[in-house]
């Protein structure tokens, strides 16, 4: 398989399994997990599980959160190429997980809200055809959007393929923007929230649109499968029926598969294929990562 670098957050998840409706000012019983999140991490950890051995770029705090997170994504089969920052804290992200599977995030970047063109270590996009996959929240952040360019023109310039996941729709507030922002990469990833609010509407034929941007669309549409775009053929495929108990990190799940099948040379239809069965394993289990 190609070499794969993984641009995006690491830091904490704590997870809360809640049995019944929040009450504001008061309590609910609640299963809670703490375990290594962030779309960065969650993609490289499902990019290991799923066969390659990816190298994730991300910024932690000089804590005992951001050496747990090292650890642990170590040892799932993740290189980690951390920045360490001295002031700011490991990212942590409180993730609330309702009784359907559905969850709501309360995110603090901390540290990766700092990251820099200078953090991408020399020498890591040197090997031959390499991909990069970065995620939308290094663009989607003022502080850290610099530090995504550079490391997309980086990888241009090397001749590596490039994938972005536009990962949050309510963070999208200038299309066009981020649009030039990822002009000229070979695949974006939205899910139908974020296509909808890139192109107007949640339809997989809309993402027509966004071919003069680029090379290809792969669109999650949740239990109506995923679709492939580009300018020669539209390939659409079904979600796999299963039980969703936490849709925590299903998206960067679906990312990790579709990348791991279409860089071991599979076919579109078995590169989507390929997101589906990780999304769906994602969805069945709790927290954003595989079991081990």
């Amino acid at each position: 398989m190609r070499p794969v670098v993984v641009v995006g957050d690491a830091g904490l998840d704590v997870v809360a399994r809640h049995a019944g409706p929040i009450a504001h000012g008061g309590d609910v019983r609640a299963k809670v997990t703490i375990e290594p999140g962030g779309a960065g991490a969650n993609t490289a950890v499902w990019l290991a599980a799923c066969g390659a051995s990816p190298v994730l770029v991300a910024r932690v705090g000089a804590d005992s959160a951001g050496r747990q997170v090292h650890a642990e994504l170590t040892s799932a089969g993740v290189q980690c190429a951390f920045a360490v920052d001295q002031d700011l804290a490991t990212c942590c992200v409180v993730v609330l997980v309702d009784e359907d599977g559905q969850r709501s995030m309360l995110p603090d970047r901390g540290a990766n809200a700092r990251f820099s063109p200078a953090d991408l270590a020399p020498g890591l996009l040197t090997e031959p055809h390499g991909h990069l996959h970065l995620s939308g929240y290094v663009l989607l952040d003022a502080t850290s959007r610099p530090a995504g360019l550079a490391v997309l023109d980086a990888a241009r310039a090397a001749g590596w393929t490039t994938s972005v996941d536009p990962q949050a729709a309510v963070l999208i507030h200038s299309p066009e923007a981020f649009l030039a922002d990822v002009r000229g990469v070979d695949f974006l990833l939205p899910n139908a929230d974020e296509l909808l609010a890139l192109t107007g509407s949640s339809e997989p034929s809309s993402a027509k649109s966004l071919l003069s941007h680029v090379g290809a669309v792969v669109v999650t549409s949740g239990p109506d499968g995923a679709t492939w775009v580009d300018a020669d053929e539209l390939i659409s495929v079904p979600a796999e029926v299963t039980e969703c108990i936490d849709s925590t990190g299903a998206g960067d799940a679906f990312d990790a598969g579709f990348l791991a099948a279409w860089l071991s040379g599979a076919s579109k239809r078995d590169a989507l294929l390929g997101g589906v069965r990780a999304g769906s394993r994602a969805v069945s289990v709790v927290g954003a990562q595989p079991p081990r």
